[in-house]
């Protein structure tokens, strides 16, 4: 039998996923995802490292590298209700964001379907003290929302370090 020893692989430190832990019906145009949020709890979830900080759905990172940021979103969609969701990165603490990622989901008829989309973005974080990440949603008609429930993730936020910051 063989025994392999990797040295100087690193790995991934941090690893974080966290969910809308109720459904947000007909949020504002423009506004950030930032209440019903919560870090995972399944008996399965594990985090690696520190893991994310969340407050009013500003999301800071633990430490500088580069992530890969994960956004599942379902919304419920009725008479013409359309979703967009995006991932928004800030550099200057929270002074001004851009978005880096999008989900465009479709429209929907006289009763209420379900889609789903998914956005990822690699983030580079340089400084741990001044960047962030926000998920913002738009352009949903009156009937549309985000939908969240506590047992389990249907609206989801993942963050992976992948390696150091580049």
């Amino acid at each position: 039998a063989f025994t392999w020893t990797v040295t100087g692989a690193g790995g991934i430190t941090e690893a974080d996923q966290w969910r809308l832990s109720a459904t947000i019906n007909n949020p504002s145009d423009g506004s950030l995802i930032g209440t019903n949020l919560e870090r995972a709890d399944d008996a399965s979830f594990a985090k690696i490292g520190t893991g994310m900080t969340e407050s009013s759905g500003v999301f800071t990172f633990p430490t500088t590298g580069l992530y890969l940021v994960k956004l599942k979103a379902v919304t419920p969609n009725a008479s013409g209700a359309s979703a967009n969701m995006y991932i928004n990165v800030s550099t200057n603490s929270g002074g001004a964001y851009d978005s880096v990622a999008r989900i465009i989901q479709g429209e929907g008829n006289s009763s209420t379907s379900y889609d789903t989309g998914n956005a990822d973005a690699l983030v580079n974080v340089t400084n741990a003290s001044t960047f962030r990440v926000a998920f913002q949603v738009d352009g949903l008609a009156s009937a549309g929302g985000v939908s969240g429930n506590t047992a389990y993730t249907v609206t989801g936020f993942t963050f992976i370090r992948l390696g150091d910051s580049q």
